[in-house]
């Protein structure tokens, strides 16, 4: 590798170290924040709206995000984000350590770090646009990957058993605690990066209004059909996800404790480490769009067969091969698009993209909670009105109608990656690469 492009990669991975870190932290966070709400109120609907509450804010303030992440220097956005997160964790903190935490104080907290959590990733994504060529993205979208399936290898694991030892409140302070580490990282590589871009930009940006320049990232978009297909596609499979990320902790406590819980999503979510190390390790150069559908196809398999059975062991296996699938699907929809958007115009539409692609776990928190506490399980409880039929294949019982969910979740996600693939404009996205 020329000299020339080792040093941005070097800083690039500096970044990911702290990415990794804190993605670490912030799922032992989610773990335990779960296991509290369902353990509180017994309702799988707290455990959806906490995560709804860590969701949403993020996704209405992407696409504002965006633009400042084009209009002012992309490290400052992200230092005063990740800095600022931590405000909500620890309100959260102060109301246990007070006695008087409650379910609206949990979303409150959430929210709040949501928000600022918000201005750091459309900067992050378009600071690695900023720092690589076109030949590292697929690699450096790998490393990505593998810093995001942190929080699902190690961070279930070590949450698990430090609520055997201890409460929430130690990893609330282990998560706050990580500013100290990834504050000091992006502030040095702010330090060494002389940004050309921002200077530049600066002059475009002075002459337009904030929301012209929103506007102007929407037409980036729409003015590409394969875009718009490809973020349709996303959010269908983010509505999916969404309803896995939030269904399974409720269905693995009715059959399982809290220490197992943690020892199968860590051990599932190292297919997730290895999927993203392969892509880190070897460069994809082509067929990216085979590559999107082969995997979802996959995904949508392994979610279903999740539903199929109460073995702890298999389900550690099927949702193994399902995480072992998803960076394929993310890396691929990744290239194609961060290849079709020009440079100065990357964080904006990084974050109008958010907002739009991931609209499917907004809609997923949203509904999931409601559809199981009130549909799917009554449905498939002892003399439940398919237990006869459908629950000789899922089992009767507590949690048995979130495994029915999953079924038809993974049913629809194959449907609609065969739908996608077939789709021109989708496939033109790759000759972006060539160019």
């Amino acid at each position: 590798m020329p000299d020339n492009q080792i040093k941005p990669f070097g800083r690039f991975l500096m970044l990911w170290a702290g990415d990794f870190y804190a993605n670490t932290a912030s799922g032992l966070s989610a773990f335990a924040l779960a296991i509290f709400m369902f353990e509180m109120t017994g309702k799988v609907t707290s455990v959806a709206l906490t995560a709804l509450s860590a969701f949403l804010p993020a996704m209405l303030l992407n696409p504002l995000a965006g633009v400042l992440a084009d209009r002012f220097d992309r490290r400052l956005m992200m230092i005063l984000g990740d800095g600022c997160s931590a405000l909500g964790l620890l309100y959260i903190l102060l109301c246990m350590m007070t006695g008087r935490v409650g379910e609206w104080q949990i979303y409150l907290g959430v929210g709040i770090s949501s928000g600022f959590t918000a201005l750091l990733e459309p900067s992050y994504k378009a600071t690695i646009t900023d720092l690589l060529t076109k030949e590292q993205f697929a690699k450096a979208s790998g490393l990505v990957q593998a810093a995001g399936s942190a929080k699902f290898l190690l961070s279930p694991l070590i949450a698990g058993f430090l609520l055997t030892i201890t409460d929430i409140r130690t990893v609330l302070i282990i998560d706050i605690s990580t500013i100290a580490v990834t504050l000091p990282i992006t502030m040095f590589i702010k330090k060494q990066i002389v940004s050309n871009r921002i200077a530049s930009v600066k002059t475009e940006s002075d002459k337009q209004s904030f929301f012209r320049e929103l506007a102007e990232g929407w037409r980036t978009i729409s003015a590409n059909k394969g875009l718009l297909w490809m973020i349709v596609l996303i959010s269908t499979v983010t509505f999916y996800v969404g309803f896995l990320q939030t269904l399974f902790t409720p269905m693995m406590i009715a059959i399982s404790d809290i220490k197992t819980l943690g020892m199968v999503e860590s051990v599932s979510a190292a297919g997730m480490l290895i999927g993203s190390l392969i892509l880190g390790v070897c460069t994809v150069t082509r067929k990216y769009v085979n590559q999107l559908v082969t995997a979802l196809v996959s995904a949508g398999l392994f979610i279903a067969l999740l539903g199929v059975t109460s073995n702890v062991f298999v389900i550690a296996v099927c949702a193994f091969l399902f995480f072992t699938s998803l960076p394929f699907a993310n890396t691929s929809a990744d290239v194609l698009i961060r290849a079709t958007i020009p440079g100065e115009k990357q964080g904006r539409a990084w974050g109008l993209i958010g907002a739009l692609s991931q609209f499917g776990y907004a809609a997923a928190y949203a509904v999931s909670g409601v559809l199981a506490d009130h549909v799917f399980n009554p449905l498939l409880r002892e003399n439940g009105a398919l237990s006869s039929t459908i629950g000789r294949i899922t089992g009767v019982g507590e949690g048995r109608g979130i495994a029915l969910m999953l079924i038809v979740s993974g049913a629809l996600l194959v449907v609609s990656a065969f739908i996608m693939g077939k789709i021109p404009s989708i496939r033109v996205l790759e000759e972006a690469l060539s160019i």
